[in-house]
């Protein structure tokens, strides 16, 4: 399976859109493919040939490049600004020409068509030079879609201006031919069309540009060399040369190259770009480093684990890209619709020109061309085809900007319909670092045999609470050796050999099924669990050998990120494997709704499919490995930054943080974002419902209104700036 990406000149709007999706999915091979207007860019994945698809993407009539790398992509950049150049001479040339006739002619300065004539058609000639020469990028646009049997904003530009040139030229040539009423010429509007279209173009371009000012951001944090330690000597060398396991000097005021590890030195590193975090972060000698990021005090030397497009932050700048392309439902959806509106617009001026030629006022034929060409003027598709991929756009690139790594549109639809956010407790809303607080022995033991036990046992496990036995174990130096016939107890414990006998380290659970008496130590347990910490219990020949009390703190932020998901209306719900007592103490000092406690990691699955059947749409927070089912099965599933790859690769969205502030950024986000989109769609809906039918002269018999097509094109250019420009507002969204 490839994918590539590719870089398409030429789309207009969403018939243009639809255009690309089909002539990339016809293709042999080809799985999925994500047309983003917005970005002028597509994703396509499958096993496919590559000149195959360039081929139908140009046959399809659009320009078509491969981005394979920095340089592409910059590439790309270069060539939107000078179309953007382009467009603003094309309409100042325009402009300037047509404004100059239109203002010369309202004011009498210009001759009369009979005793001017031969003015007159040196101004058809002037006119039709410029749409020629400047608007002629429309009229080869309308014919490839002809050609491919379609129809595109091209379309109506074409015939709109073509129509009032043509019309114009023929009562100049044939004179007698029309009523003496309808000698009227339209050069001035062909021309004006011209310029307002090509201005509304550029301003739409310009702001577009400001959409992905994120993705330029990120791009921009990758230096352009590294300081490599070859043969005893620091050398500088291009980005590109640096190998896997080079070694590497990063000094003051440098950005980390590439991903590595720190071998030698200690310096604190603004990670703020990536995680949204502004506090440094202290790194010392085996300390994973990031590329990108900001050194800011200490020197220090590094090996180069990631290099190239594996490195953290390439691998982020590709995600955001994919989610920027992708489609919620919504908007495939109205793409859907939007594919129809041309030839829709089409029928409807078609349909204006028979009734006005037949029912209207003298002069009929010239009423008819012109509320024709009014209506294919206003008729606006780039606003409803923008509507939703420029809301995305900007909704993903902030959300990267706050340590928020969202996978795909689909995602912000689904985040603003939640209702309940059910959360992980270890790792997830405390610091994921327990510690060992309380050793209780029952028996004829010491505390350093508890402690020499549990260790021994917990040192062949990866789960936070044997970590904590194990650095308490090391922080007073008492000796352990790893057990033998090591296993774990799914959601109760573990258990070992240990001289020739098995010891179990659990919870009650574990303790009830191996028929050991705890009662002695439950009221102690249960003043431990009051207190937030967990109760564990050492156990072997069948007595119990020790209660340990685990505390793992909870995080300084959780209980305000608590309140801001109350105050956006959300259910929160616990979900632990720890115990009631525990849980319940946690969630009271939190202010959580719900408790779910001594859940098994294959139970939660079944948990959240409990509270969907209640009609409820949940949010599944997490960092483990257990985490992964339940994440998959929310309707969201949310992974904090600190958490396991397997828990990342599961959710639908990862916070690059260990706060889960980011949680409910998310949601906000994603409900300013879906507000924003459902605007822009009232918006341009309510524009073509409104201007189609004010350009067909539906005011006229009433009010004797009758739209000018210059009115008509200046609507149509602001329309779609209007859609970019509200979408750009996400930027300054609270969330």
């Amino acid at each position: 399976m490839a994918e590539v990406r590719l870089s398409i000149a030429g789309m207009m709007c969403a018939g243009c859109v639809s255009s690309v999706d089909q002539a990339l999915n016809d293709v042999e091979g080809v799985t999925s493919a994500q047309v983003n207007l917005g970005e002028r860019t597509a994703t396509v994945t499958g096993d496919f040939s590559l000149e195959i698809l360039l081929l139908a993407v140009k046959k399809a009539g659009f320009k078509v490049q491969q981005l394979t790398s920095l340089a592409d992509e910059t590439e790309k950049e270069m060539q939107e600004l000078q179309a953007y150049h382009t467009l603003w001479w094309r309409a100042l040339v325009a402009g300037a020409l047509g404004f100059g006739l239109f203002i010369s002619m309202l004011i009498g300065w210009l001759p009369n068509l009979e005793e001017g004539r031969i003015f007159w058609l040196v101004i058809s000639v002037i006119t039709l030079l410029i749409l020629i020469f400047v608007g002629g990028h429309f009229f080869r646009g309308a014919w490839i879609a002809l050609q491919n049997k379609r129809a595109n904003m091209d379309s109506l530009v074409a015939m709109g201006t073509g129509t009032a040139w043509l019309y114009s030229t023929l009562v100049l040539l044939f004179p007698d031919a029309m009523p003496t009423i309808a000698r009227h010429v339209y050069f001035e509007s062909a021309i004006i069309i011209i310029a307002l279209v090509s201005l509304g173009a550029a301003l739409e371009t310009k702001a577009r540009g400001r959409t992905s000012e994120a993705i330029k951001r990120l791009i921009g944090l990758q230096p352009d060399t590294a300081r490599a330690v070859r043969g005893g000597k620091e050398i500088d060398i291009p980005i590109a040369e640096v190998g896997l396991e080079e070694t590497l000097r990063v000094r003051p005021g440098e950005k980390i190259p590439v991903d590595g590890v720190v071998i030698e030195g200690q310096s604190f590193v603004d990670e703020s770009m990536l995680t949204g975090e502004p506090m440094p972060v202290d790194k010392r000698k085996d300390a994973k480093v990031f590329g990108g990021t900001l050194n800011t005090q200490g020197s220090f030397l590094m090996t180069a684990t990631g290099i190239g497009r594996e490195t953290a932050l390439a691998r982020i700048i590709d995600l955001v890209r994919k989610a920027q392309s992708s489609k919620p439902a919504i908007g495939r959806l109205v793409d859907k619709i939007a594919a129809w509106f041309v030839p829709a617009v089409l029928l409807i001026a078609s349909l204006a020109f028979v009734l006005w030629y037949f029912f209207g006022p003298e002069p009929q034929l010239a009423y008819a061309i012109v509320v024709a060409m009014t209506v294919m003027v206003i008729a606006c598709p780039c606003a409803l085809g923008l509507a939703t991929p420029i809301s995305i756009m900007v909704a993903v690139g902030r959300a990267a900007e706050n340590g928020i790594l969202i996978r795909n549109g689909e995602v912000l639809q689904q985040a603003s319909r939640l209702t309940t956010v059910v959360l992980d407790k270890t790792g997830t809303l405390t610091e994921g670092n327990p510690q060992l607080t309380t050793v209780l022995p029952s028996l004829n033991i010491s505390e350093k045999e508890v402690l020499s036990l549990a260790a021994s046992l917990e040192m062949n496990s990866e789960h936070p609470l044997g970590l904590a036995i194990v650095n308490k174990a090391k922080a007073e130096n008492i000796e352990y050796s790893p057990a033998s016939d090591f296993s774990t107890l799914e959601g109760r414990g573990i258990q070992g050999q240990i001289n020739q006998q098995t010891i179990w380290l659990g919870n009650a659970v574990l303790m009830n099924e191996k028929n050991i008496a705890i009662d002695a130590m439950l009221g102690k347990a249960e003043e431990l669990a009051g207190q937030g910490e967990t109760p564990v219990y050492l156990a072997q020949k069948g007595k119990l050998l020790a209660l340990l009390g685990i505390s793992d703190p909870i995080r300084s932020d959780s209980k305000q990120a608590i309140e801001r998901l109350h105050t956006l209306g959300l259910k929160t719900v616990l979900l632990t494997g720890d115990n009631e007592r525990t849980a319940q103490s946690v969630a009271l000092q939190l202010g959580i709704d719900e408790v779910i406690a001594n859940v098994m990691p294959a139970d939660k699955i079944e948990k959240i499919r409990s509270l969907q059947a209640q009609n409820e749409v949940v949010a599944m927070v997490g960092d483990g490995i257990n985490d992964a089912p339940a994440l998959t099965q929310a309707d969201v599933g949310i992974a904090i930054g600190t958490g396991t790859d397997v828990a990342l690769e599961a959710a639908d969205i990862a916070l690059m943080s260990a706060s889960i502030q980011g949680v409910s950024k998310t949601i906000g986000l994603s409900k300013a974002t879906m507000k924003n989109i459902k605007q822009n769609l009232i918006g341009a809906f309510i524009y073509n419902l409104i201007g189609i039918p004010i350009a067909a002269g539906i005011l006229f018999p009433f009010f004797g209104i009758l739209l000018s097509p210059i009115i008509a094109a200046t609507a149509m250019s602001m329309s779609s700036v209007t859609v970019v420009s509200n979408a750009l507002r996400l930027n300054k969204a609270k969330i």
